[in-house]
This record gives C-alpha cells, sequence and structure tokens, in this order.
C-alpha cells in the first residue's frame, strides 16, 4: 500500500473502536505501513492526521515494540503536534513506552529507548501538560513524567510544582489524576 492509498484508507475511518481497530490490524498484518502513519501523522492539522495518530495509539496499545524501528521519528515529531485530536493519542503512546521502560519485567523497548527519546517524551509531555490541552492528554502526561522522573532529577520537583500551581484551577478529573501524582510524589523519599 503507497502512502496515498494510506490516506485514502484512513479517510475511511472514523471514531468508532470497529473503523479504528479494522485499521489497526491492517497496519499489524503489514508492519511496514508504519513508516508512511507516522509521517501522516506528523504532517500538519488535517483530519487525516488526527486518524493516524489514533490508528497509531492503537498499534502501540496492542504491541508497543511496533514503533521501535521509527522511535526516533516518533519522538522527534512530538513537539510538532498542534491537534488535540493528535496530542491525546501520542501522549497515550508515551504513558504506554514510559510504563514499558520502567518496567520491572525487561523488555525490548528498555533496550531501544535511549535517554534522548526519553527526554523528548519528557519536554512534549510538559508542554502538553502546561499547554492548553484537554484532561486526558495531561493525565497521560502526568504518568509519563511521573515515570520519566526516575531517570531524570530534575522532573519530579517540576512535576510537583506545576501540579501544586494548577490543582485550584483543574477539572475533576484533573484534580483526581494530580492527586494520584501528588501522593506518588510525596512518598518518594529524598535524596
Amino acid at each position: 500500500m503507497t502512502k496515498e492509498q494510506l490516506i485514502q484508507s484512513l479517510d475511511y475511518v472514523n471514531a468508532t473502536r470497529e473503523k479504528r481497530m479494522q485499521m489497526t490490524r491492517s497496519v499489524m498484518g503489514n508492519p511496514k505501513l508504519l513508516a508512511p502513519l507516522l509521517q501522516i501523522a506528523f504532517e500538519g492539522q488535517n483530519p487525516v492526521c488526527d486518524k493516524a495518530c489514533w490508528i497509531l495509539e492503537y498499534v502501540v496499545k496492542q504491541n508497543p515494540e511496533f514503533i521501535l524501528p521509527y522511535i526516533n521519528n516518533f519522538t522527534q515529531g512530538l513537539h510538532t503536534l498542534k491537534s488535540e485530536s493528535s496530542i491525546r493519542p501520542m501522549a497515550k503512546i508515551c504513558e504506554i513506552l514510559s510504563k514499558a521502560f520502567f518496567s520491572r519485567k525487561p523488555n525490548n523497548i528498555q533496550t531501544v529507548l535511549s535517554l534522548d527519546h526519553l527526554e523528548r517524551m519528557a519536554s512534549a509531555c510538559f508542554d502538553w501538560l502546561i499547554g492548553d490541552h484537554k484532561v486526558a492528554s495531561k493525565a497521560y502526561s502526568m504518568t509519563s513524567l511521573f515515570l520519566l522522573g526516575k531517570t531524570f532529577d530534575w522532573i519530579h520537583p517540576e512535576l510537583k510544582l506545576v501540579l501544586e500551581q494548577n490543582y485550584a484551577s483543574g477539572s475533576s478529573a484533573y484534580k483526581a489524576r494530580a492527586r494520584l501524582t501528588l501522593d506518588k510524589l510525596n512518598a518518594l523519599k529524598p535524596c
């Protein structure tokens, strides 16, 4: 399937789980489609770009290792996203990758992700956390940042400060996730 054919296929994807899963199965059956899918995802503000991000999220949920050959493109493109419909699934992918990286169970993600990849993910997650974004993107970012703070010692104090500053003005969902994250931060033993 060419990139143009992939764009046409994505055009038929809608928000229903059935359509998303159908396209996800196509991509997982042909992993070479991930490269053009990532290109489309980062091409700008276009409904097809959003749909590419949705499918990428579903693919990574099914098998996080599918993205590893393209991890440089993924982490380098994060800062280019503008659409909330693209940011939310990409924030979820960052959360999935962070959880896998910090898992006690050895996996390939731990060997492939470099400090540069983690730093780019942390930078994007902070942008999404402090920016004018919906709560889902912020919640996924909180989880990723908490985990990434195990590698980068500057993250936890900054994360705590941002959550405390924005807690009062946050939605109920934001407050719930912020409370969980703050509890985890407060439970850490000071170095």
